[in-house]
Parts: structure tokens; C-alpha cells; sequence
């Protein structure tokens, strides 16, 4: 039957064979019903709706509480349900969710186990391994999971660990950090205030300046070169930030000019310290590997969701408050780029969330996550904070928080905390607290022992945790951490988290660069490609010549109902050949008219130009060679899925395409499986209630036929009895007598039948419960087994333009500056 929210299911538990009680569509498997009076757990499973934590959990408990096992269970099975998750680790425990061994052999277990514990035991450590496995082996057996679990979550999901400002794990590159946001995130004054502020705020802790964002001119200057260049949608990265810091792109700050409120002597020492902070060695740790884009770590290269686990125990705190503040804006500005659903899209579980969401001080990490906890339900991301310091955590910003997983407390004070935030999130909800039920219930937990409080239920519940498919040692060094990941980096090159543009090359330049920029006629149209970043040192800037084309390219289909328009700018390469100007040699750039200067910068070179380039009349011949070229190459590739008859979006990639299919067919699978319980539990509990009141007829009827069955023996015997003692005549009394005994047994055989008839009527109804389950469970398992966006072979539909919707805007000489070394070699001086 159908499972109820948080409601036991029938058996119990006791074997695998009952595993299909808790594989559940869209509900999450955290352990079982909890009898705190018995001192034990009652028969069924704790199910919890995926769906539910769209509305935010906060999980409680001290030190030996459990909190870890059950938290890892939550992220175990919302990797089974195929729901990817940000997990921030500030202590290292979370990594234990990579050391899974579906065979349950002592070897997989032996480089993870603790040796200080098996030398306490007095084993070697293969014993206490093949110990530790079997221990695995018989805890998972007793809550009905197994290994085939375990390979059931590996192959739901990807997992991996990232370790910022190391290299043991993934490494994480920053400079995306100061990429400028999403438009969303900048049309929204109060968000992008809080994102600047938090960025702002984090990078100067990382060079010991505490800065107050009204009054420091330090938070200030770079809070307004951080708006002005994001504004403009223009990216930075920390050596723009430190040039711009020198030259600031504003002439006034308020009212005074920058040199009055903060002059060039004091800028530069500020520029000093951050410089200092980019040439330390360790930093460059920073600077490498995948780019901090939530959308990319959440899913791996072909849509698999993945749970990305970032270990900092490393860093310290300056570090990790730096860290924190801008994973947390950066999945913001992820959230506000997704559309609105009430399906659970992803996680974001932080380990230990004290000191980053504090009742009074305001650190970098308070804006955002307050932002998240207000905004993210909208968007399908579900908040989970855990502690074990109740009485540091925020409890006013809590109070929207729909469910508490609440362990054993350590102090008073922290229960006080407790309740406080029940309370509070009762208050929200509009539904009564029972504090003095609360307090009793607080009073008796015990280890892996919560409560559950949940607003979408109408009690709160008292339940054990599972046991963890993980295999839980505790936290895992550097070093560990090293060795469980390397297999994986060298199965998977850097991912596409490193999406700069591939830098354009021009051909070598043409003979020797000249200081003169070159004369051509009027009717020759140039323009100067921006030189971008700061000029190496020993060298020069030289300006060499390309051939620029900027156009519009439509494509519309109404059968498909796309109508897309995309400019595009090229630039291709010039030569002395006989055709010197192939647009199939063109590179697409990211650059717009508006960019292009009609000056050179100051002090350049100029590469010799080839004679074509000098006649204007050339520029029309080109400019039709590329209206034609777009004809025949440019066109609109979308991916359609057979199943769901879905097209993606123009410039989709298939991979955000099947991320965008899992999270609409889990939308469609919930509201299904809702459908699905609405049809099919009335007609369960009917034919229950219709069970219940013939068993009691059953009872009935076996009452009375034992009743007329007894008075029938007794009457019948009493004849007999009289006939034998001194009656040596049958008289017409004895006669009768003997009659109506006989007419009773009549009636008690009848009743026998009558009783025969009421348990074949339960028998019946028993098997038409058992034909209602069975078809119930052949209808959820038709919408389990649905196709899998993952694996389903997508189609292509390509669609081309006409000819009449292709404009050439313009065709000109492009000077495109480069860096020049002495031996010759140069590099792109704009990209």
C-alpha cells in the first residue's frame, strides 16, 4: 500500500527480502519508529518525503549523539533518489561517504581502518578489517539494506571530494569568484549589495584587515570597484582587482574624489598586501583546478547527479570563512538561475555550522545563507545545517525551517536553545507547541535516537537512525583524502569547470614589427581589438592585422517553435596567398562593436600588412564570402528526447538538457506518486475496514455457535440421562425433550456453517486486499522503471537559416594586440 509520510510500514526489517518496504518513490529511508517508554525500535521504517526538506532541516546533537551517521544517511539516500547535493565539511567526517564496498570484503576496508583501534583490540589489522566488514555486513542486514544497496547508490551518483587551497583532493579555482554575476542576480539591488559586501568582507579577512562595510575605506573602494566592473558585466580576477585598486575605474567616491578619501600612497600599500597574498606559494593552490560553478559540480560531464563533498579542516579560519562566504554567494547566484519548482533539485548540507551562522555577530557567511534560507525553497535547493552547539546558531533566521532532526543534548542552556527554535517554527507554521511534551520527549533520547519535527506532519516522531551504507572511520586526513581521489583524477581529465575562451592566434606576424602604425586610405575601415591585462615584463605590444566580421545570424522554425537570433563576431586571419581571407580558418570571439577602440594604445608595434588588406574593394568581396559561408555552416542543433517528445533550448548543452529532464520527470514522477497514493488508499482502507468488521463477525458467529453447540450437548444428554435413571416408560414429555435437543444440535450445526461462511467471506476480502496491493505496487513500479534521461538515446533536429535572415554588419581590419618575447613567440594580449 501506499507508504504515509513518516508512517511505519508494515514488517519488520529484519531481512533484506523486505527492502522494497522502503524503496520508495521520492522519500528517503532514515531508520525506524523509536518506542522511548520500551528502550526500543518498533516494527517498520522511518520514511521521509524527499520533497519535504524543500523547506529547509536543522540537525542537532551533541557529541556521540549520531548526528553524523544520520546526516550521511539523509545524503546516502538523496543520492539514491538521484538528487546531487553541495556538501561543505569543515572537520573531514564527510568524506567517509567515498568509502563504499558494495562486496563487503576485509580488503576494502583494511586501508581505511583505523590501526590505534584494532592494536587496541589486539588484532592485526586484516583481522580487525574482516571485523570491521562483517560488522558492516551484519549491521546493514539487521535495518534490510545489503551491498547490492550500496552498488545501487554508486551507480545513482558521483562523489567527490574538493579540497580548496590543496591539491589532495579536487582542487577548486577562486577566480571565478569574481566573475560578474547572473542577470538575475544583478537586477536585484538587495542581493547584488549582499554579494559584493560578502566577497568583499571574506577577501579582506584573508589578509587580517576587519573591515566594517560603512566604515572602512578599504571595504569601500573595493565594494565600488567590484560594482562598477559588475555593472558593466565585466569579470575581474584578483590581479585586475589589485590594478584597479591603483588606478581605481571611478573618480569620485561619494562626494570626494578617490585621491581625497583614499590616496595612492595608502591605495598602494592595500594593493601591497593583496599582491603579497597572490605571490605566496601556497596560494597558488587557489588558483588552480575547477572553477567554483555549483551548476557544473553539482552534475558531472553527462547530467549524473553528484554529491560534491568540499573538505576545508585544512584551511584555517580566515581560510574557511573566506571559502565558505563565496561557495555560499556563488550557489546563490546558481539558484537564482533556475526556474521554480516544489521538487527537491539539490542539497546544500554544511557539517558544523558554528561560527558561520551566529545569533549576534555578522559574519561574511550570515547574509547568504539567511538569503538562501528565505529564497531557495522556491527553487527546489534544500538547506540542512547541523551542530553540536545549539546555543550558537541563529534561531530567529531558523524560524521558516520546516524540519528538526533533534539528538541528545548536552546542556540545559542548549535545550533551552532547542525548544526555542520548535517553538519558533511552530509559531511560522501556525501550529500548536506543546513544550512540556517536547521537553519530556527531549529528556529521553538516547544514541542514534532522534526526533523528527516536522512541519508538514501533525506530530512530531520519535525515531532510531539506520545504519550507513558508508562505511564510517571517522575524519579522513590530507593525505587519505589524497589517496581515495587520485584514482578518480586520473580517470577523469579537469572538467569543463575551466570554460575560459580558447585565446585566438593570429598567423606569425608579417615580417618585422614597425613602431609606425601603418597609412591606408580612408575608405578602409579599423578598428582596434581593447588590450586587456597588465603588459609582461621584457615584453612588447604589437598589433597584429585580422580580418573582422560581425553579423546576425537567424534561425526560426515555427514547427518547432524556435526563433532564435545570434550575433556573432569572427576573426580570421590575412595572408599574401591568393585567397587571402578563408572564413574557414575564422575563430567566433567574445567581442562586440561597442568593445572595439578607434586608437591604438600607446607605444605599440605594428605588424606589416599584407597588400590585399589596403583595398577597400576587397571589404565587399569578403563581406559576401561571409554571408555565403554563414549559409552553409552556421545552424541550430537541438537534442529532442523520444520518450518525453522535449526539445532542448537553443545552445543547450546535452548535458544541462538531461539535468533538466531528471528534474521535470521527478517533478512528474512526485505529483504522479501523490496521484497514485490519493486513487489507491481509500479503496485500501475500505476493504480494511470492510476485513476488520468480518473478522468481528467471524468472532460473533464463533461465539454463538460455541454457545448453541454447549446448550445442545447439555440438553441432549439430560434426556438420555433421564431415559437410563428410572423411567422404564418413554412418556410423550421424554419424547419432546429428546425433540428439542435434537432441534438445538440442528441449530449449532447450522452456526458451525454460519462461522465457516464469515471467514471465507474474510478470506476473500483478504485476497482482494492482496490483488489491490499487488496491482498498486505493478502501477509504482511501471512509473520507477520510467526512461531514464540519463541513458535515453537523444535525437538531433538541426535547423539552418535562410539566406534572408543572415546580416553581415560589418566586415574591417582588426589590429589585435599581442605580447611579443624577444625569441619571437607572442601571445594574445585581449582574451
Amino acid at each position: 500500500m501506499p507508504p504515509k509520510k513518516k508512517q511505519p510500514t508494515t514488517g519488520t526489517g529484519s531481512s533484506t527480502a523486505d527492502a522494497a518496504e522502503f524503496e520508495k518513490l521520492g522519500v528517503l529511508y532514515l531508520g525506524r519508529p523509536y518506542d522511548l517508554a520500551a528502550k526500543q525500535a518498533k516494527p517498520g521504517w522511518l520514511l521521509y518525503d524527499s520533497k519535504d526538506l524543500v523547506t529547509h532541516a536543522v540537525c542537532v546533537g551533541m557529541t556521540g549523539s549520531g548526528k553524523t551517521g544520520l546526516c550521511v544517511g539523509l545524503l546516502e539516500e538523496a543520492a539514491i533518489d538521484g538528487i546531487p547535493a553541495i556538501v561543505i565539511d569543515p572537520k573531514g567526517d564527510l568524506a567517509n561517504l567515498l568509502l563504499t564496498f558494495p562486496q563487503l570484503r576485509g580488503e576494502d576496508f583494511a586501508p581505511w581502518i583505523n590501526e590505534d583501534d584494532a592494536r587496541k583490540k589486539g588484532l592485526s589489522a586484516a583481522d580487525f578489517a574482516a571485523q570491521q566488514a562483517a560488522l558492516w555486513e551484519e549491521g546493514l542486514g539487521d535495518w534490510g539494506q545489503s551491498g547490492e544497496r550500496i552498488k545501487k547508490m554508486r551507480d545513482a551518483a558521483d562523489f567527490a571530494v574538493y579540497t580548496p587551497g590543496s591539491n589532495a583532493g579536487l582542487p577548486v579555482s577562486i577566480l571565478k569568484s569574481f566573475a560578474a554575476p547572473s542577470a538575475e542576480l544583478l537586477d536585484d539591488a538587495e542581493l547584488l549589495r549582499e554579494r559584493i559586501g560578502t566577497t568583499v568582507t571574506s577577501l579582506l579577512g584573508l589578509i587580517g584587515v576587519e573591515a566594517d562595510p560603512i566604515k572602512s575605506r578599504e571595504h569601500i573602494l573595493l565594494s565600488s570597484i567590484l560594482d562598477s566592473a559588475w555593472r558593466a558585466g565585466r569579470d575581474l580576477d584578483l590581479p585586475a582587482l589589485i590594478h584597479q585598486i591603483q588606478t581605481p575605474p571611478m573618480t569620485k567616491v561619494g562626494v570626494l574624489d578617490v585621491e581625497s578619501f583614499f590616496p595612492s600612497k595608502e591605495r598602494f600599500a592595500l594593493a601591497m598586501q593583496l599582491n603579497n597574498l597572490l605571490a605566496a606559494p601556497g596560494f597558488a593552490a587557489w588558483m588552480e583546478g575547477e572553477a567554483l560553478d555549483v551548476g557544473r559540480m553539482l552534475y558531472g560531464p553527462s547530467g549524473k547527479p553528484r554529491i560534491a563533498i568540499f573538505s576545508i579542516a585544512h584551511l584555517n579560519d580566515a581560510e574557511r570563512m573566506f571559502f565558505v562566504s563565496l561557495l555560499l554567494n556563488q550557489t546563490l547566484g546558481w539558484v537564482r538561475g533556475q526556474s521554480g519548482t516544489t521538487s527537491l533539485r539539490a542539497i546544500l548540507y554544511m557539517d558544523e555550522i558554528f561560527g558561520y551562522f551566529p545569533p549576534v555577530a555578522n559574519p561574511p557567511s550570515k547574509a547568504p545563507l539567511l538569503t538562501l534560507l528565505k529564497q531557495a525553497r522556491a527553487f527546489g535547493l534544500g538547506v540542512v545545517l547541523a551542530t553540536q552547539n545549539p546555543v550558537d546558531l541563529d534561531y530567529k533566521g531558523l524560524a521558516n525551517t520546516g524540519t528538526w532532526f533533534i539528538g541528545r543534548l548536552q546542556t540545559e542552556r542548549d535545550k533551552a536553545r532547542v525548544m526555542e527554535g520548535l517553538e519558533g517554527a511552530a509559531a511560522s507554521s501556525g501550529k500548536k507547541f506543546d513544550r512540556r511534551q517536547m521537553e519530556q520527549i527531549l529528556a529521553g533520547l538516547g544514541n542514534r535516537v532522534f526526533l523528527l519535527n516536522n512541519v508538514h506532519e501533525d506530530a512530531p516522531e520519535v525515531f532510531q537512525t539506520r545504519w550507513t551504507l558508508s562505511y564510517l572511520r571517522g575524519p579522513l586526513t590530507r593525505t587519505q583524502i589524497k589517496q581515495l581521489m587520485d584514482p578518480i583524477k586520473r580517470e577523469r581529465p579537469a572538467e569543463a569547470g575551466q570554460s575560459a575562451a580558447t585565446p585566438v592566434t593570429s598567423t606569425p606576424a608579417h615580417g618585422t614589427p614597425h613602431a609606425q602604425r601603418p597609412m591606408l586610405p580612408p575608405e578602409v575601415p579599423q578598428y582596434f581589438v581593447p588590450v586587456r591585462g597588465r603588459q609582461p615584463e621584457g615584453q612588447a605590444l604589437v598589433y597584429q592585422p585580422m580580418v573582422l566580421g560581425v553579423a546576425q545570424v537567424r534561425v526560426a522554425d515555427n514547427k518547432a517553435a524556435v526563433d532564435v537570433t545570434e550575433p556573432l563576431t569572427l576573426l580570421t586571419p590575412v595572408t599574401e596567398g591568393a585567397v587571402p581571407v578563408e572564413w574557414d580558418h575564422a575563430t567566433i570571439v567574445d567581442l562586440t562593436v561597442a568593445d572595439l577602440e578607434r586608437e591604438p594604445a600607446g607605444g605599440a608595434q605594428f605588424a606589416t600588412l599584407p597588400v590585399a588588406v589596403g583595398k577597400a574593394k576587397q571589404y565587399d568581396d569578403w563581406k559576401a564570402d561571409l554571408s555565403g559561408w554563414l549559409f552553409r555552416t552556421q545552424k541550430v542543433e537541438l537534442f529532442r528526447s523520444p520518450s518525453t517528445k522535449t526539445l532542448s533550448m537553443p545552445g543547450e548543452p546535452e548535458r544541462n538538457f538531461r539535468v533538466r529532464l531528471q528534474q521535470a520527470g521527478r517533478e512528474q514522477r512526485d505529483q504522479q506518486s501523490e496521484v497514485l497514493r490519493k486513487k489507491y488508499s481509500p479503496k485500501i482502507a475500505a476493504l480494511q475496514d470492510r476485513i476488520r468488521r468480518a473478522e468481528q463477525m467471524v468472532e460473533r458467529q464463533q461465539a454463538e455457535s460455541r454457545s448453541s453447540q454447549i446448550q445442545a450437548a447439555i440438553s441432549v444428554g439430560a434426556t438420555i440421562l433421564g431415559a437410563f435413571l428410572g423411567r422404564k416408560t418413554i412418556s410423550a414429555g421424554n419424547i419432546g425433550k429428546a425433540t428439542t435437543a435434537i432441534r438445538g444440535a440442528g441449530r449449532a450445526m447450522k452456526e458451525s456453517k454460519d462461522v465457516s461462511q464469515a471467514e471465507d467471506n474474510v478470506a476473500a476480502l483478504q485476497q482482494q486486499l492482496a490483488a489491490l496491493e499487488a496491482e498498486f505496487k505493478s502501477e509504482a513500479d511501471a512509473l520507477a522503471v520510467a526512461t531514464d534521461p540519463l541513458t535515453e538515446k537523444l535525437e538531433t533536429l538541426s535547423l539552418k537559416p535562410s539566406k534572408s535572415n543572415i546580416a553581415i554588419k560589418l566586415v574591417a581590419l582588426a589590429w589585435v594586440p599581442h605580447w611579443r618575447a624577444a625569441d619571437g613567440t607572442s601571445l594574445p594580449a585581449w582574451s
